[in-house]
């Protein structure tokens, strides 16, 4: 009997499930996935909710990852909406706000980086940042995302290299002839604006150039560039005219490094997909085309959870989606893009006429057959299989590593998830624990978190160690952990396994130990000691996860201490509180922008009188008073 328990509820889950669906309307709407404990594992839309949701509980018929995302459903709940534009949307907005367990999940926005033109200023700069601000477009200009951060420093490096651009520290105007000119004038990379000779409006054709090269429009900015210098030259400013010359070489150098594929007023985006022939590995390829030449490049692995086969159940809701994650998270979107897949016909519909909507002018997408579009396609579905291949090869290698820590720590299941603990403090005080995470064998560091710890009378490693990974235990949205590493021997082991077996949880916890040199040496616990040092995967994946959860507790123990020393040196000014000081630390960020804010910016932060902001004024710019004195 007991060995048909299990089947049996398999099978009135699965009949219960359809005959739910089998009540749902064939109209426009989200299905929500749960399982059960009640959280949201999967989120889709479709445009007939009672075939679509019906065909998940149809036994025997589905992909890998969706037969196993099936298995732990146990209810779900759906929303009926008026168009499939509505559905997508509303499936876009809950995808966000839930982040469920088998949805495409990108990068946050707040992760890429944007180069910012502060056009606002005299004297605009090109610089990098990974927030994008609300300023007008007359004060800051913003391009991107860059798929890294190396990208944008290159862009940055060669547009300012190009144009002649400041990249030095002198602020202008104020360090005009106060400041003898940098390594990169006598370089020729700077026109020197720090001498005085740069013309106001010659400054403002390089940063107009300059824009237009950032837009991906070489061609335009070479030929604004051209009818510039011949301006100059006519008016015998030939010094001018020379370095307009040199940018015009400069912007054929570049155009020449480029891959061109394509015409060169041409921009679109490429998407290439590529899954392996059981669909456990897939990637995508995305190819920026800008000026008819490859502006930037990124790939997307998916991993065995993450439910995007544009041929199984979850393909109505998979490539669709991934395309709109991606482009919920760019500044801009170019007229095509192009695909190496197809969607179907609705589906190709639907995607346009939602990013259309989402930039305000027609984006077509669409997957075409023949031609140069084809042949661009190829290219990036060539490089969508080079990606799964690298991403299945580290796979292999990272499954059999944590196989073999299983082995060695005798656990009953893979550690897929291993999160580590580690606590700093100075005295009784600023005392921080730190976790980090790693899934699959990777840092995630999108997961990592920091807990603040009260210290008593005297600081308790202990009970600070046992504290953190309780209150870690108190956010089951997080996701379980398969085994947590502290970095601490056995008695830092025994306090937090007793904590959390006081509170009926039963997950491994290991320690992680150091010998003399300061380097991982072992992982103990009450009973033990387990070598590692003869697995060199287990170990250098062991010491990466020590080293680092050390070196972020130490961060976030420090910044807490800055912020405390800060704090303390803005209450030193009359009038100035620990209140009024936090909320200006709250608005400004750090000390060094609000050492640049005015008096009026100062005072316009809440509860800051215009007082408060003349003396706080005063008291950060004491020292150049001084010296101008």
């Amino acid at each position: 009997m007991e060995s048909h328990s299990a089947p049996d509820a398999k099978s009135e889950r699965m009949a219960r499930l359809r005959a739910a669906a089998a009540a749902l309307p064939l109209l426009p709407g989200v299905y929500i996935m749960r399982d059960k404990r009640g959280r949201v594992i999967y989120i889709g839309k479709s445009r007939a909710l009672r075939a679509r949701v019906s065909q998940y509980f149809v036994e025997g018929r589905h992909p890998p990852k969706t037969e196993w995302m099936v298995s732990l459903v146990d209810s779900f709940d759906t929303i009926v909406c008026t168009t499939e534009i509505e559905a997508l949307t509303l499936e876009a907005s809950l995808i966000k706000r839930h982040s469920p367990k088998y949805n495409v999940k990108l990068k946050d926005a707040k992760n890429y980086p944007y180069i910012k033109v502060t056009v606002g200023e005299k004297y605009p700069r090109l610089i990098i940042t990974r927030r994008r601000g609300a300023e007008r477009p007359s004060e800051a200009r913003y391009f991107g995302p860059y798929s890294s951060a190396a990208v944008a420093r290159d862009i940055i490096s060669s547009v300012s290299q190009i144009f002649g651009l400041p990249i030095c520290r002198h602020e202008f105007p104020r360090d005009i002839r106060k400041v003898r000119p940098c390594v990169y004038y006598q370089m020729g990379r700077c026109r020197g604006v720090c001498r005085g000779d740069v013309s106001d409006d010659e400054y403002a054709a390089a940063i107009s150039a300059a824009l237009t090269v950032l837009r991906g429009n070489i061609g335009e900015a070479k030929a604004t560039l051209e009818a510039k210098m011949m301006e100059a030259a006519e008016e015998e400013n030939f010094e001018a005219a020379a370095r307009y010359r040199d940018s015009i070489s400069a912007l054929e150098r570049l155009r020449a490094r480029q891959h061109v594929v394509a015409a060169p007023d041409e921009e679109k985006d490429v998407i290439g997909y590529y899954a392996d022939a059981d669909g456990i590995c897939s990637c995508a390829a995305l190819i920026c085309v800008r000026d008819g030449a490859v502006a930037d490049k990124e790939t997307f692995e998916f991993g065995a959870e993450q439910l995007i086969d544009e041929n199984g159940i979850s393909g109505e809701g998979g490539l669709s989606g991934f395309i709109i994650s991606l482009y919920e998270h760019r500044e801009y979107i170019p007229a095509e893009v192009l695909l190496s897949f197809d969607l179907d016909e609705n589906e190709n519909t639907l995607v346009s006429e939602y990013l259309t909507k989402l930039v305000g002018r027609r984006v077509v997408v669409r997957t075409p057959q023949r031609g140069d579009a084809r042949r661009l396609c190829e290219i990036a579905l060539n490089n969508a299989k080079e990606a799964a291949e690298l991403y299945k090869k580290r796979a292999r290698s990272d499954e059999r590593m944590l196989s073999d820590l299983a082995s060695i720590l005798s656990l009953e299941v893979l550690p897929e998830r291993v999160e580590a603990f580690d606590v700093s403090n100075l005295g009784s005080e600023h005392i921080t624990a730190g976790m980090v995470v790693a899934v699959g064998g990777k840092l995630k560091k999108s997961e990592y978190r920091m807990f603040k710890i009260e210290g008593g009378s005297a600081p308790d490693d202990y009970a600070a160690m046992a504290e953190a990974v309780v209150r870690r235990m108190g956010h089951p949205e997080w996701g379980e952990p398969d085994l947590i590493l502290l970095d601490g021997g056995a008695g830092h082991v025994g306090v937090v396994r007793r904590a959390l077996s006081a509170r009926g949880i039963d997950i491994p916890v290991f320690g992680m130990v150091k010998d003399e040199h300061h380097r991982t040496r072992e992982i103990v616990d009450e009973e033990g000691v387990a070598g590692i040092a003869r697995n060199q995967s287990v170990f250098q994946f062991v010491y990466r996860l020590q080293e680092e959860v050390h070196r972020f507790t130490v961060a976030g123990m420090s910044r807490t201490k800055r912020k405390t020393l800060v704090k303390s040196s803005l209450t030193a000014v009359d009038g100035i509180g620990p209140a009024k000081a936090k909320a200006l630390l709250a608005h400004f960020g750090t000390m060094t922008a609000l050492r640049a804010a005015s008096e009026d910016e100062i005072a316009a932060v809440r509860g800051i009188s215009a007082k408060n902001a003349s003396d706080v004024y005063a008291f950060l710019h004491k020292n150049q008073s001084n010296r101008k004195s």
